[in-house]
């Protein structure tokens, strides 16, 4: 499935990109009844699938903090690891006593 990345969100950052081809094996997905609502709460929706749903959504003001209706696992590899994956280990080390 083809995901589009907004513009300026940490996602896009993320991605390197606006577009992304990513694995989905399931029917699950965000109720667009509460979007809005969702939104106004401070949760950005920052990726869309070709039919316009929620597939990456984010919290702008927390270090990582990712919710993706795909699976990232699905083309990540030891030698090409998938960027939300690469990501979240930079935060952790950023993050570690041990960096300090």
């Amino acid at each position: 499935m083809e995901v589009t990345i907004t513009p300026h969100t940490h996602a896009a950052h993320v991605f390197g990109g606006l577009r992304s081809t990513e694995a989905f094996y399931c029917n699950f997905g965000l109720n667009p009844a509460y979007e809005d609502e969702l939104q106004t709460a401070g949760l950005r929706i920052s990726g869309r699938d070709q039919d316009g749903e929620a597939r990456i959504v984010e919290l702008p003001a927390h270090p990582f903090f990712f919710g993706t209706l795909f699976i990232p696992q699905a083309r990540s590899t030891v030698t090409a690891p998938h960027p939300l994956i690469l990501e979240f280990c930079r935060a952790t080390l950023a993050r570690s006593p041990a960096m300090a």
